[in-house]
């Protein structure tokens, strides 16, 4: 996978606590470090988008919509 180069702006307090996590020997360098941040974040992002799509749906209409799919499905359902 091939590299690009971006140059950001960082907060103080949160440069010292990056640049405390590379001397602990977390991260191999600064670079390393926000590189792996950002993956984890965009990971993150990922799999939130679900819930977040979720939170945009009528609850009426959606229990409207399954509560006539089951009326409509109980017919075609096995005798026990």
């Amino acid at each position: 996978m091939s590299k690009s180069k971006i140059a950001i702006t960082v907060d103080s307090v949160v440069l010292a606590d990056l640049d405390a996590l590379v001397r602990s020997g977390r991260f191999p360098n600064r670079s390393r470090a926000f590189e792996r941040t950002a993956e984890a974040e965009l990971a993150r992002v990922s799999r939130t988008r679900l819930a977040a799509a979720c939170l945009d749906l009528d609850r009426a209409e959606e229990r409207a919509m399954a509560d006539a799919g089951l009326r409509d499905d109980t017919a075609s359902w096995p005798a026990y």
